[in-house]
């Protein structure tokens, strides 16, 4: 069996999975935000924290809710690595500097899970397991809970009330995380990933020195890593190292684990709206370009120019030989356009145009599918903007599920689709401009400027991964990517939560002849269209000096 062949057989695998997964995961998801029960352990968990779960919310109330969680988030996982020098199981690693901290701290609890360290050569058992794991759960419930909130706006009508924060996070790792996570950790010690908390050990020696492991609870840190769209690895190396993606059958396995989640999302907003056709709509959107991506990673890696790259059946520089070109491409094109940032292999090391393929993946906004919850967000504030677009063509009000889209709602979605990008070329400028930033670069030209683009992009769209030739261990990029984080997360759940307190107060408009029929193609194309064209537009002229200037001359 060919390369190219074996990776078209595991992507129309991954798709026969996911297919499987979509309708009752989607549905369980709808069940547990739409009940009004509460299971015993997520009533000790409301009495130990002091929130009354059955308590509406308006959309500042649920916002002030997500800022405090969040910020106290930051506090502990900031103080856990400050002190780890003292904690048992530490490894003999010392505490954490303070800058570095903080970009950890602000990178978790933002689920970016962006690492500017060595994770087997700076944190110990504690802060992975009590910190770093316990942030991708909760970081990830945040997400769905501010996507979810989003839908009961257009869903409900004549009320400002959005629902309950601590309910909806509390049930979202309870109820989906945990289980998932639980039966995902399952499968992959079974196939070989480490499960342990052993210390140091001596395994060789490498050039003359010795060669060192450690282990970890690695199997279950990567489940909820895969499951939750984090990203942040256990070892350095991440999902191309044995000890967290064994063989070739994790790696398709992880993949799927990455996905299923923001995929499912379209039909739980489907049922919470009342209309599965919407939900199709959606998943349309998200899969038409997911699959095109794929298809375009996979052409450029799979491209044989010159004798080695024949020899090697594709640009195998960078990737692991047990996993191969296609399923690194699939991987790859799913980690950039999730925000999970998980890495089978180092995307530096892609093409060029490969490489501009997962930068761009990135500043579409992630949205197809996107990460576990702002994925779909996102793509609904995109609806939004095209149901707009379509209004202005035919000279008439828009309108999206019943609700008006007036001035208020395009203020809101604007300010939404432009604070990601101002971020990152704002940053990405400054970096480049200031004579310090420029040398943590580890190439020069459109290569070393996509490192810094690759960073920016990273970290203001909540991916986590890396460009792998940029040293971002650097008190400028720990600081300025740490900013970079906070904002590209909170700031736009500001206009989100906005949005759907917007929209839940409006009384829904009856459906007419002249209404845009958005469960219809012709809407996903037009949805796709504007995808497409709004993010060109912002990112060409970054894109021209960095992958497509490298990939036109190579």
């Amino acid at each position: 069996m060919g390369p190219v062949l074996a990776g078209v057989l595991q992507l129309i695998a991954l798709i026969a999975a996911l297919a499987l997964a979509y309708i009752p995961l989607g549905n369980y998801m709808a069940g547990v935000y739409s009940s009004d029960k509460h299971l015993r352990v997520e009533k000790w968990i409301y009495k130990g924290i002091g929130a009354d779960p059955n308590t509406e919310m308006r959309w500042p109330a649920y916002l002030r809710s997500v800022l405090a969680f969040s910020a106290v988030g930051v506090l502990f996982l900031y103080l856990l690595q400050r002190i780890q020098g003292i904690l048992p199981g530490s490894l003999g690693f010392s505490s954490v500097n303070p800058a570095q901290s903080f970009n950890t701290a602000v990178s978790f609890v933002t689920n970016t899970n962006w690492q500017s360290y060595y994770g087997e050569q700076t944190m110990g058992h504690v802060v992975q397991t009590a910190g770093l794991a316990v942030q991708n759960f909760v970081s990830a419930a945040v997400g769905i809970a501010v996507a979810v909130a989003l839908v009961r706006g257009f869903a409900r009508s004549r009320t400002g009330e959005l629902g309950n924060f601590w309910a909806d996070l509390v049930r979202g790792v309870i109820r989906i995380l945990v289980p998932l996570s639980v039966v995902a950790a399952l499968v992959l010690v079974a196939c070989g990933a480490i499960q342990n908390f052993s210390g140091i050990h001596e395994v060789g020696q490498f050039m003359g020195g010795h060669q060192q492991w450690n282990g970890g609870a690695v199997a279950s840190q990567e489940a909820i890593k895969e499951v939750g769209t984090n990203g942040g690895g256990y070892f350095n190396a991440n999902s191309a190292h044995p000890f967290e993606n064994p063989t070739p059958f994790t790696n398709l396995f992880e993949i799927f684990l990455l996905l299923v989640i923001p995929f499912a999302l379209t039909r739980t907003f489907g049922v919470m709206v009342g209309s599965i056709k919407q939900g199709y709509a959606i998943l349309a959107t998200m899969a038409t370009i997911w699959v095109g991506f794929v298809a375009l990673m996979m052409w450029t890696e799979f491209a044989h120019h010159g004798a080695a790259l024949q020899a090697a059946g594709g640009a195998m520089e960078g990737k692991e030989t047990r996993i191969g070109v296609g399923a690194s491409s699939i991987f790859a094109v799913s980690t950039t356009l999730t925000s999970t940032g998980a890495v089978d292999s180092f995307h530096s090391s892609f093409t060029g145009l490969g490489g501009g393929i997962t930068i761009l993946g990135m500043q579409l906004g992630e949205i197809a599918p996107g990460g576990t919850g702002s994925g779909l967000y996102g793509m609904l504030i995109m609806a939004v903007i095209a149901v707009f677009i379509a209004g202005l063509m035919v000279g008439r009000t828009p309108e999206y599920l019943g609700k008006k889209i007036g001035t208020r709602e395009m203020k809101l979605a604007a300010c939404y689709i432009l604070i990601t990008p101002a971020l990152v070329l704002i940053f990405a400028a400054a970096s480049m401009a200031l004579p310090t930033p420029p040398h943590s670069m580890l190439n020069s030209g459109a290569h070393g400027f996509s490192e810094v683009l690759y960073a920016f992009t990273s970290a203001a769209n909540n991916n986590g991964s890396a460009f792998a030739g940029l040293n971002a261990n650097t008190d400028w990029f720990n600081t300025m990517t740490g900013l970079a984080m906070v904002l590209g997360r909170f700031l736009p759940m500001v206009f989100v939560l906005a949005l759907a307190g917007s929209l839940a107060e409006q009384k829904p408009v009856p459906v007419t002849a002249g209404t845009l029929r958005t469960e219809k193609p012709l809407f996903t194309g037009l949805l796709v269209g504007a995808i497409l064209i709004i993010t060109g537009l912002t990112y060409f002229p970054a894109l021209a000096l960095g992958p497509l200037a490298e990939g036109l001359a190579s």
